[in-house]
């Protein structure tokens, strides 16, 4: 007993959620609210614009975030013809070289637009040239140095009302800057001299430390009409306290930088869907930000936010109860930041199943009814199809029963959300069949190795850990598996959504805390032989090879007209340390796709997408591959050689009736770059 429930109590409650939720009173979708006002929006920033001009004026091309440009001077019979146009290296942006360069740039009016560098510098380049016309950054000393999401970042974005044109951008120790987009220089009139602090105005009732305070933003803000919605991060843990920051979500006006509205992720008392939580925790609680990429409907005047799982990412003992809205997609007026209908994916989440990427609107037909829909890809390896407007599922969305797991002081959700339609995307839970086979005796081997762990469907929860055994549960997808922060790309002309997945999977358990080191009652982690110090879950390998067979990376395509898979193909070369590993000396193993975090592209005429991982060529290079396949089979038709792995997105514009298509990459121990490609001139 716990906190006034015993383990049958907090089912029963659970159960009683759940069915609560399924009518839309706690923490399922809520529909049939009244229409959110239009907003009124510049018509260089609407809903498609920029794309269909050879542009890329958002991060995720369109407010749709569909990735998509309809150019075509690229094809199948040229794409591997390409060669680079200009480079540009970051190196100097910062005290250091960045190591991970993440960003998508923006094109607009001729010009590229990024964040780079260890400082996150905001950086104007001649798309033609790649030259360095401005350049903007602070050096935000220790704040700079203490900050959650340090690094490069991903990106930024653009204002303009047809006569101002502005860049806005977080930096590390998340202050919002708003910069001239011709000058690089911060806007007078928009904050303080063009800076918003986003540490204050959280709405949280103790003020917190400017400098060291756990909350930042790796993403870019969206901007829609004349409103800046910013979410938030914290950094990653696994042993975090008890009590944390909140990451609440707000909109500012993009002209004075004066903060709108601000939505509360954790619900407090009053407010919709409190009672999710139990024992008083929404109280102390805290993460619950959106650190992933958001999308819009300008039309509808609605944002699309995904939020993450409340603290901790592994274990919910101290937070009882559905807790809404963590890993919820939530629909949010642009103008009020009322919420306008969500729908939880997760209930209890404790799998650290954050939504990690931009939803994808898509105007869809299904058995002949047209429907705006919005699509969100997840790490549970499925893509949620619900209407835009209402929230209502497009396809169902059935709560099932889910394994009950054995850690005593965990609280578990005993149902879960599971799409029907479109299938997944990766594998979802482990069996005996998912275990490598390169060999009888790999095979062997690896059914050996679990007898000393759990295995079972999705959602099976963490095990009590135990030494000998049984020591954690194997689950898949994993961490970083499945569905990741680069997200899909939609075809708007035939709407089949593309996206690459992580085939990652991992040990999961829990076991007592240090109560020097945190004062939550559990911790990830395995218990360790005797005299051994207690450990993480490390990747689980037979000889040196992963668990499960491959592939360790692919590409889907999903109909989103019909709710099904159209074309599944592994991406990426077969690594390294597989192909020449001794256990498969003599065999011919087909190509297993790679590991990453990797983005897709498309355009009228290809799927694009680089390698996540490097590999050695036939004449002894190391690199990864830019590649383009079929949008209709998936059948590769082009490839061209990276000096380093992709670690962003690709895009692509044009200018001067040249196309290129550009991508950040970067290798280890190597300072990350942008590379632009085009056709021989």
């Amino acid at each position: 007993m716990r906190d006034g429930f015993t383990r049958r109590e907090m089912c029963t409650t659970g159960i009683a959620m759940v069915l609560a939720a399924q009518t839309g009173r706690a923490f399922g979708q809520v529909s049939g609210l009244r229409s959110p006002p239009r907003l009124k929006v510049p018509g260089d920033v609407t809903l498609s614009a920029g794309t269909d001009k050879g542009e890329w004026r958002t991060y995720g091309g369109t407010l749709s975030s569909t990735r998509y440009s309809p150019l075509d001077q690229i094809t199948a019979d040229n794409f591997s013809t390409l060669e680079v146009a200009w480079r540009f290296r970051p190196d100097n942006l910062g005290p250091v070289p960045d190591p991970n360069l993440q960003a998508t740039p923006l094109m607009i009016d001729g010009i590229l637009y990024l964040t780079a560098g260890s400082r996150r510098a905001a950086v104007a380049l001649d798309s033609r040239t790649g030259e360095m016309l401005w350049k903007y950054n602070i050096d935000e000393g220790i704040r700079g140095q203490k900050a959650a999401r340090p690094g490069s970042g991903r990106g930024l974005s653009y204002w303009s009302d047809g006569t101002e044109k502005r860049i806005i951008y977080v930096t590390p120790g998340y202050r919002m800057i708003a910069l001239d987009a011709k000058t690089g220089r911060p806007v007078p009139g928009f904050g303080d001299n063009g800076v918003v602090d986003l540490k204050t105005q959280l709405g949280q009732d103790a003020d917190i430390d400017l400098d060291t305070a756990d909350i930042g933003l790796h993403a870019t803000p969206l901007v829609v009409g004349d409103v800046i919605v910013v979410g938030a991060a914290h950094l990653p843990s696994s042993t975090p306290m008890k009590k944390h920051i909140k990451g609440a979500i707000r909109g500012y006006d993009a002209r004075s930088g004066k903060r709108l509205w601000i939505f509360n992720t954790i619900p407090q008392k009053g407010e919709f869907g409190h009672e999710t939580w139990l024992n008083g925790s929404e109280v102390y609680t805290g993460n619950a930000g959106s650190w992933a990429q958001m999308s819009a409907d300008p039309e509808l005047g609605l944002v699309y936010v995904g939020i993450e799982l409340p603290t901790g990412d592994w274990y919910g003992g101290s937070r009882p109860g559905a807790g809404l809205f963590g890993e919820s997609l939530v629909a949010l007026d642009a103008n009020t930041g009322e919420r306008r209908w969500h729908f939880q994916l997760v209930h209890h989440g404790i799998w650290d199943f954050d939504i990690p990427c931009a939803s994808i609107l898509a105007d869809i037909t299904v058995n002949g009814r047209k429907i705006k829909a919005v699509a969100q890809p997840s790490k549970q390896a499925w893509v949620y199809v619900f209407d835009r407007e209402t929230g209502k599922p497009v396809w169902p969305i059935p709560e099932r029963k889910v394994p009950i797991g054995d850690v005593p002081t965990e609280w578990y959700s005993p149902t879960q959300p599971h799409v029907t339609k479109p299938p997944a995307f990766d594998r979802q839970g482990v069996t005996v069949d998912d275990l490598i086979d390169f060999t009888p005796e790999l095979r062997a081997e690896a059914e050996k190795l679990i007898q000393d762990y759990r295995i079972g469907p999705l959602f099976t929860p963490a095990t009590f850990s135990r030494y000998p055994r049984p020591r954690a549960s194997i689950v898949a997808p994993y961490g970083d598996g499945a569905g990741q922060w680069p997200g899909g790309a939609l075809d708007p002309e035939s709407n089949i959504l593309y996206i690459f997945s992580n085939s990652a999977f991992g040990a999961f358990a829990n076991r007592p805390a240090d109560p020097k080191v945190t004062d939550q009652a559990m911790v990830p982690g395995l218990i360790p032989p005797p005299g051994e110090t207690a450990r993480r879950p490390n990747r689980l390998t037979v000889q040196g090879l992963p668990l499960l067979k491959p592939p360790y990376g692919r590409i889907t395509a999903l109909d989103l007209n019909k709710g099904s898979m159209l074309w599944q193909v592994p991406h990426g070369e077969t690594p390294d340390d597989v192909r020449n590993n001794p256990a498969l000396k003599g065999l011919t193993i087909p190509t297993t796709g790679s590991f990453g975090k990797v983005g897709t592209l498309v355009t009228r005429t290809l799927i694009i997408a680089g390698e996540g991982t490097v590999t050695t060529a036939e004449d002894g290079s190391k690199g990864a591959w830019l590649k383009a396949y079929d949008k209709r089979t998936g059948a590769q038709v082009g490839r061209v050689r990276m000096a380093k792995r992709a670690t962003g997105s690709p895009m692509t514009y044009s200018v001067d009736g040249q196309q290129y298509v550009v991508i950040a990459m970067t290798s280890p121990g190597e300072p990350g770059e942008l590379v632009a490609y085009r056709l021989p001139r």
